[in-house]
């Protein structure tokens, strides 16, 4: 059907990466969803093979794991990099620049900071997924973002346990760790809760005046 099509075909041009998504229902944000997560897929596969050209001797790191650490990582990075900065500043560009600070911080996954154990597919493959989290939140959407961050985290995790990838376990070593972790989220949750519901405030007010 002629113009079927139309709001995807819109939404994945990348003059559009910066704006609020045409549609925001679950199934169309899902979609989005596995556009950008298939251009990170697309990126690791073309951009491994480089990296073992220029870096001969370049590993993967493998970091242990725990199921705790990897379902949190969700709240936790999406409202510190994308919610509060966007609730706060009311813009894309302030969540496109802590957005990029998120990506480069996925680069330093690993156990050492040598040029040859750094995550140079992790970075690759969730750069796409800055533009997925920045316009989620920007559409009002960003419980959506938080909840499938966590829901990918724990596929990867599984799969990756069960290749043994990595070292998995249900918690961190350190049981505090973990705690504290879940208790800072709960904290952004609610910060992040508090900032939208003061956007809000003021949308209202300028309307009504």
């Amino acid at each position: 059907m002629p113009g079927k099509f139309v709001d995807e075909m819109a939404d994945m041009h990348p003059r559009s990466w910066l704006s609020k998504y045409r549609r925001t229902s679950v199934g169309y944000l899902a979609k989005m969803l596995l556009f950008y997560h298939g251009i990170g897929f697309g990126l690791l596969l073309v951009g491994s093979p480089i990296i073992g050209l220029v870096m001969p001797d370049y590993k993967e790191p493998s970091i242990p794991r725990s199921v705790a650490g990897v379902l949190v990582a969700g709240p936790l990075e999406e409202t510190i990099f994308f919610g509060i900065p966007f609730y706060f500043f009311g813009n894309a560009y302030s969540v496109l620049a802590t957005g990029a600070v998120w990506v480069a911080i996925h680069l330093l996954n690993t156990d050492t900071l040598s040029i040859n154990s750094l995550a140079f597919g992790n970075l690759l493959f969730v750069l796409p997924s800055l533009f997925f989290s920045l316009r989620t939140w920007v559409s009002g959407k960003g419980w959506f973002s938080v909840v499938t961050h966590s829901a990918w985290n724990g596929v990867f995790f599984a799969a990756g346990c069960s290749t043994i990838e990595f070292t998995c376990t249900p918690v961190d070593n350190d049981i505090s760790s973990t705690l504290i972790s879940v208790a800072l989220s709960a904290g952004l949750i609610a910060a992040n809760y508090a900032l939208y519901k003061r956007k809000e405030s003021k949308e209202r007010k300028r309307l009504a005046a």
